[in-house]
């Protein structure tokens, strides 16, 4: 095993992690930060930026049983996981199951196809059959009852309060190239492109609970003459 200055993990720390996750019965890939991987299984997205992985441990940036076993690692450290389903997406729950009237997508303009995915009062389920004028529409999360292996290894530790702010952005962002000032108490960001109120709020919520010592967090919208 490979050990650090400080030890394992803890809740609170900022770390960067490569992965790669499967299903433990298909052996199906489902998610990865390594690029190469995802174009050799076929589930290349252009508009992920692929790479390691912020994330803050206990702050619920990764599923529950993936943050426990990140906890127990340590910098530099590789390590295979198995994740039951109470510790992934959830048991299923056949109570999520449901039959909807095939009017009511018709009267919303939405096709309703066996395969493909609807959203009803803001819940995103998959549409498994159509008959007699009624879909049957499944709830669940895909990865619902699935146990999960993960690969997965801590890259390295983020100390310097800057990154940590700029990790976070980009978490929930995507973003890079985020301009930041730290003060005493206060954070000030500057981002390239326009970031949602709804997502602002969620950024400065973590990090404030997260970096010590914040306790403001701005926002500059910077506007420039076009040539």
């Amino acid at each position: 095993m490979l050990w650090k200055e400080d030890g394992e993990m803890k809740s609170g720390d900022f770390v960067y992690i490569e992965y790669t996750a499967k299903v433990s019965d298909s052996g199906e890939i489902f998610d990865t930060t390594k690029e190469d991987v995802a174009k050799k299984e076929g589930i290349f997205n252009e508009r992920i930026k692929y790479g390691p992985l912020p994330i803050i441990i206990d702050a619920g940036f990764t599923i529950a049983g993936l943050n426990d076993a990140i906890k127990e690692m340590n910098v530099g450290e590789k390590k295979k996981v198995s994740i039951p389903p109470e510790k992934a997406f959830g048991e299923r729950n056949e109570e999520l199951v449901r039959l909807i009237p095939e009017a009511r997508f018709k009267e919303q303009g939405v096709d309703v196809i066996p395969g493909s995915y609807v959203m009803v009062n803001n819940l995103r389920g998959k549409i498994i059959s159509v008959e007699g004028g009624r879909v049957k529409v499944d709830f669940n999360h895909p990865l619902a009852g699935k146990t999960l292996e993960y690969d997965v290894e801590i890259v390295r530790k983020i100390e310097d309060k800057e990154e940590k702010v700029k990790a976070i952005v980009n978490y929930f962002t995507g973003l890079e190239d985020v301009g930041v000032k730290i003060g005493e108490k206060e954070v000030e960001i500057e981002a390239k492109a326009e970031i949602e109120g709804r997502v602002k709020a969620a950024i400065a919520s973590q990090i404030i609970k997260w970096i010590e010592g914040i306790e403001t967090v701005k926002f500059v919208d910077v506007f420039k003459k076009s040539k």
